[in-house]
C-alpha cells in the first residue's frame, strides 16, 4: 500500500506543479496571472472550507441521531430484563408452592429463595447471633 500511496502523492504533486508552471508561462501579464492565481487559491480555500463544514454538519447529525437510538435500545433491554426477572419470580413462586404442597421433592433438600429472602434470613441470623452473645 505504501507504493500505491506514493504513486498517488506523486501524481497529485506533479499535477499541481504542472498547473503552476502552466499558469506562470501563460501569455498574460504578471498582474493578471497573480490575480488569477489568487482567485484560484481563494476558490480552493472556499471549497475546502465548505467541504469541512459539510463534514462537521454530517458528524453532528450522526451524533444527535446516535444518542436517541442508544437510549431506545437501552430502554428495550431494561424492559426485557424486567420481564425476565418477573418470569423468574413467578417460576420461583410456583416451585416453592409445589414443594410446599408436597407435589415435588427438591433434590438434597434445596429450598429456592429469592435474593431478598436470603438477605432477610441472613439479617435474622446475624441478629440472633448478636442477641445470644449479649
Amino acid at each position: 500500500m505504501g507504493k500505491g500511496l506514493g504513486f498517488v502523492a506523486g501524481t497529485v504533486l506533479g499535477a499541481a506543479a504542472g498547473a503552476v508552471i502552466g499558469i506562470m508561462l501563460a501569455p498574460r501579464s504578471g498582474a493578471e496571472t497573480r490575480a488569477m492565481a489568487a482567485d484560484m487559491a481563494n476558490d480552493a480555500w472556499d471549497s475546502a472550507r465548505d467541504l469541512y463544514e459539510q463534514g462537521v454538519d454530517q458528524a453532528r447529525a450522526a451524533a444527535t441521531d446516535f444518542g436517541p437510538m442508544v437510549d431506545a435500545k437501552a430502554d428495550e433491554l431494561r424492559a426485557k430484563v424486567d420481564l425476565a426477572r418477573e418470569r423468574m419470580d413467578q417460576l420461583r413462586e410456583q416451585l416453592n408452592e409445589a414443594v410446599a404442597s408436597g407435589n415435588v421433592t427438591p433434590a438434597a433438600d434445596v429450598v429456592v429463595e429469592s435474593a431478598v429472602d436470603q438477605q432477610a434470613a441472613q439479617r435474622q441470623a446475624e441478629q440472633a447471633d448478636a442477641s445470644s452473645e449479649a
